[in-house]
């Protein structure tokens, strides 16, 4: 089995992190009165996957690595709709999310967990 690339390491913490940090900023959002603000409930789910992500590219699963480059390419989609530096700013994570997931060390270690011993 391959090391993990410490810049995988590192990308999948701050996934991990910023899944964290982000339910528990918007859980400040949530009202008992309106329990089902939908809003809400997509914010979270989406700060799930990003959780979701991190935790399973520590495992070495190459469909999180694809989960990540798609959680932050619908940042840089839903960056549209805002001032253009946070659409900036998402399309240059995603660039980095894009160099750092698919150089050849993350690659062979994504590979390496799914390719049986012989």
């Amino acid at each position: 089995m391959n090391r993990r690339p410490l810049s995988v390491t590192i990308l999948s913490w701050v996934l991990i992190a910023a899944g964290l940090l982000g339910i528990a900023y918007h859980f400040t959002e949530f009202k008992f009165q309106r329990p089902f603000d939908y809003e809400i409930v997509w914010i979270t789910l989406v700060r799930l996957l990003a959780i979701v992500s991190g935790v399973y590219m520590l495992r070495g699963q190459n469909w999180a690595r694809w989960l990540a480059v798609v959680w932050i390419a619908f940042h840089v989609v839903i960056s549209i709709f805002h001032p253009w530096s946070q659409l900036a700013i998402h399309a240059l994570i995603l660039v980095v999310f894009a160099f750092i997931l698919f150089r050849q060390p993350a690659t062979e270690y994504f590979r390496s967990l799914r390719t049986p011993a012989t």
